[in-house]
């Protein structure tokens, strides 16, 4: 099964287009995994387990776990969702965007080591960085396109000679040339829904990372209305700190659940 034949799967399966961003942080851990060394893996697990009912995907990031060199944990994590909840896609929150020798390293971590359906990637140093990835036809691409953090328009505003900004450029490049085997879908923040729109038009049913609602303040309506492909889907809508730490107390497990549930709801009632 391809990436984008999983994702097709859990969006109807689940009726949910949420994904649950696994950003874990130890200092906001509930008091009964404070001092446990495998805490990271613990936490995560349990939010995994308690959120699964209601979402379309996992996205772990990456530099969490290796800041607190815990990429063993990660392997266990990504392990667990893998043979606990078989159906909902992984998608390892990298960034990585390196020439193609190293590309091929970073995309055999990604594939091999964590066993990921996707991986996301920037585009800055261009098509020969991504190549390696594209090679795994059955994985998935997730290229960083109109950024929710607001140092994003520094470089995704500038213009070419037709009045087109990089963002769109690089929407219709991944689109039109990149795009070949159905693996590639786009990150466009939920903070800037006029920006999803433009990019929604340029790539038609492309699929959407799009991180930005919860802690970050993006309006899931907005977000749903400019993002929706003409299925009504389309969408991984990323929801991190909001769902991690709805509780640190002992109803951590259950709080989380409740907010991605209530999230999933939120976003079915525009759609």
């Amino acid at each position: 099964m391809t990436f984008k034949s999983k994702l097709d799967a859990a969006w109807l399966d689940s009726g949910s287009m949420l994904m649950v961003g696994l950003d874990p942080d130890p200092e906001r851990f509930p008091a009964e995994l404070h001092g446990r060394k495998d805490a990271i893996f613990e936490f995560c697990r349990e939010i995994v387990d308690s959120t699964a009912p209601y979402v379309c995907g996992f996205k772990p990031q990456i530099a969490y776990f290796s800041a607190s060199g815990a990429e063993e944990q990660l392997e266990a994590l990504c392990r667990h969702i893998k043979d606990k909840h078989p159906g909902l896609p992984l998608v390892l929150d990298a960034k990585r965007g390196d020439i193609g020798s190293t590309a091929e390293q970073y995309a055999r971590e990604a594939y091999e080591r964590y066993g990921a359906d996707a991986v996301t990637v920037n585009p800055y140093m261009g098509h020969d960085s991504v190549a390696p990835y594209l090679e795994w036809k059955d994985r998935g691409i997730i290229v960083l396109c109109r950024t929710s953090n607001p140092g994003g328009s520094d470089l995704q505003f500038i213009e070419d000679r037709d009045g087109t900004p990089l963002y769109l450029r690089v929407a219709s490049m991944v689109a039109e040339q990149w795009n070949q085997n159905g693996q590639c879908g786009l990150v466009v923040g939920a903070t800037f829904p006029q920006e999803i729109a433009k990019v929604r038009e340029r790539v038609a049913d492309m699929p959407l990372l799009i991180p930005g609602i919860g802690a970050q303040g993006g309006s899931i309506p907005d977000t749903v209305q400019a993002g929706r492909d003409s299925r009504a889907l389309g969408m991984m809508i990323n929801s991190s700190r909001a769902v991690l730490y709805a509780s640190n107390g002992s109803d951590w497990r259950e709080a989380a659940a409740e907010a991605a549930r209530a999230t999933r709801d939120a976003i079915k009632a525009v759609a």
